[in-house]
């Protein structure tokens, strides 16, 4: 321990290095449940590029594991502290370096939040679209991880999507480059792609060259009540068989609805099993918004309101994202679920899920980015009962195994972490399995990078 804090000093500030074990214990986990953390050694907060090589160098030189964090808003126990370990929290790397309009990219440190992001390159008339549900706190080098989604998916797509370049200290300290800056290139293997999702694993992520797009218009959005999940679900099959594009498609039950009223008191049609709520930001929002009401209204919606403002539209999905916060406050804790099921599997997989609830008398309710079929049940439970504990922990296994016989996979955009391990193995199968571990040991030969999540 001596060792490792005297040479971690003689390459860094002393504000850079946190020792005090209360303080460290306070980066031993994210928001997960059911994710083992340890205690770690020391937490390191680098503001350049060659203090995180400095770091790495030591790592492996005194073969100390490294977790590198971002805000720790994610839930899968991918920022998981290991006993002993280097805690390297990016977090103070927060500068955005460059906005290029011409070229419609933003250069970014990893420790920039999401929604200061988005503000900056609002000012020059662009969009970056990735809009996880903590979007306020999470930054882009945690979204970059775990290959976060958000709201706006079923437009324009996840966080994969665009990024184009990574700067990567690696294991041992070297640098890499991946990708490019314009907006076409296929030169080698996708090195980029592979350090998306990576969780960590395979490297740190010190600089992103991310795309944007133009600043869409202000999007209207229209709420519609349904008597089941089944016919909200059918309603999402309709709209997107109709070749519409959304830029919002989202489903809430009606567990999720009264949660939401009771924690904001926002009048959210209580008396409804699902509540589906659609958006366009198209020229004309209004037109693209009746004919998707039609279709609504067709599958069986009981009442269908289309916002007249971006105010309301602006309440509506103020409801939509705070829905994981508010299902937090009906029990002591929650296990929040991210399945993600072919569009047409839908409805199954919200009923299946409503099954295994009564199954285990537990409270679980779903929110879903019904465009791309990306389901969020989120497990209720009183963490101080043992007995409901371990029923919360069987429904939530439960879950993605009906996930996973309905064609899905077990993570649409949380990523695997800790919690997950044991499904990530089921899905991918031995072939698979064996080439991605392959994969881990060539960029880290010594296990030190974030060790124990996902394989």
């Amino acid at each position: 321990m001596d060792d490792l804090l005297e040479r971690l000093r003689a390459g860094l500030p002393a504000e850079a290095l946190l020792t005090d074990p209360d303080v460290t214990a306070s980066y031993g986990n994210d928001m997960a449940s059911f994710c083992a953390a340890g205690n770690p050694a020391v937490v390191v907060l680098p503001r350049t590029v060659e203090q995180v090589q400095h770091v790495m160098r030591t790592a492996t030189e005194l073969r100390v594991p490294v977790v590198p964090q971002g805000a720790r808003t994610g839930l899968s126990g991918a920022a998981n502290a290991s006993d002993g370990c280097i805690v390297l929290s990016l977090t103070k790397m927060d500068r955005i370096l460059e906005i290029s309009p011409v070229d419609r990219i933003a250069v970014v440190e990893p420790g920039v939040v999401n929604a200061v992001l988005s503000r900056a390159v609002g000012e020059h008339g662009l969009y970056y679209p990735p809009d996880p549900s903590s979007w306020e706190m999470c930054t882009i080098g945690g979204n970059i991880g775990t290959a976060s989604g958000g709201l706006c998916c079923v437009k324009y797509g996840v966080t994969a999507e665009y990024v184009l370049g990574l700067k990567v200290v690696l294991a041992d300290g070297r640098l890499l480059n991946t990708g490019r800056r314009t907006a076409k290139g296929v030169a080698g293997y996708d090195l980029t792609r592979l350090f998306v999702g990576s969780e960590g694993s395979l490297g740190i992520v010190v600089e992103a060259v991310l795309a944007l797009r133009p600043q869409p218009p202000a999007q209207l959005v229209l709420a519609a009540e349904f008597p089941s999940a089944a016919t909200a679900c059918d309603a999402v099959c309709a709209i997107m068989e109709r070749g519409h594009t959304p830029s919002l498609l989202e489903i809430m039950d009606r567990t999720t609805v009264r949660a939401v009223n009771k924690l904001a008191h926002m009048g959210l049609p209580e008396t409804t099993e699902a509540l589906l709520l659609a958006a366009f930001d198209t020229p004309e929002p209004a037109a693209d918004l009746a004919a998707v009401g039609a279709l609504c209204e067709a599958a069986g919606a009981s009442e269908v309101v289309p916002a007249d403002t971006a105010a309301e539209s602006e309440l509506l999905l103020q409801a939509r994202r705070m829905s994981l916060t508010a299902l937090e406050t009906v029990k002591s804790a929650t296990m929040i679920d991210d399945v993600c099921v072919p569009r047409s599997k839908l409805g199954a997989m919200i009923d299946g899920t409503a099954a295994i609830a009564e199954k285990y008398d537990l409270t679980i309710g779903v929110c879903a980015h019904a465009g791309d079929g990306n389901t969020h049940p989120v497990v209720c439970f009183d963490h101080l009962d043992p007995d409901e504990s371990r029923r919360a922990r069987e429904s939530f296994d439960e879950i993605m195994a009906l996930g996973l016989e309905l064609g899905g996979t077990i993570t649409g955009e949380h990523g695997v972490g800790v919690l997950k391990k044991e499904w990530l193995a089921r899905e991918l199968g031995p072939v698979s399995l064996e080439l991605q571990r392959g994969i881990k040991e060539t960029f880290d030969p010594l296990g030190i990078l974030n060790p124990g999540k996902l394989f």
